[in-house]
């Protein structure tokens, strides 16, 4: 990381994996290009989870070649007189397999869910009953991640290499 006044510790960056509203998967195509997809996303632990129909470039591309980077972006702020953005971001690498095992592939739909549609989970499982059959769940076990932020104090400094705001 080329600004390591702006990097965060694992737990921060965990956090920001945990919040994000998207993320984005980064792999390297079966001919050997750069591609990259947004997907939703849920952590338990050291795993990330999502979910993608069984066949497509995405999945032919992990298959070929797993590993995969994921860049998370948290919170945001554009400055409005200053050419600047506050912002928090992770980034997750490691290694993809696809979920073959019915009950963990059921295990990270619901956490998805949870995280991603809480107020809709009395239909999860009608939902599973019709979809679970044509539904990819991917797990990608990270590797290392790490995680950045420029974020400006109530007195308008950066807070550095770290530093949280104090009350």
């Amino acid at each position: 990381m080329r600004r390591k006044d702006r990097e965060m510790d694992e737990n921060f960056a965990m956090g920001v994996a945990d919040r994000c509203e998207y993320a984005v998967l980064s792999m390297t195509d079966t001919q050997g290009q750069p591609y990259c997809v947004p997907i939703s996303i849920v952590r338990e632990g050291r795993a990330v989870y999502f979910h993608c129909a069984k066949a497509g470039k995405k999945t032919e591309a992990m298959r070929k070649n797993p590993r995969v980077c994921i860049a998370c972006v948290g919170d945001t702020c554009r400055a409005l007189h200053e050419f600047t953005t506050e912002y928090e971001s992770a980034v997750i690498r490691g290694m993809a397999e696809e979920v073959m095992g019915e009950e963990e592939k059921i295990h990270a739909l619901r956490l998805l869910c949870e995280r991603h549609v809480p107020t809709n989970m009395e239909n999860f499982d009608k939902e599973l009953n019709r979809s679970l059959a044509v539904t990819a769940v991917w797990k990608v076990t990270m590797d290392s991640i790490t995680g950045k932020r420029k974020k400006y104090d109530k007195n308008g400094e950066e807070m550095k290499y770290g530093r949280m705001e104090q009350d």
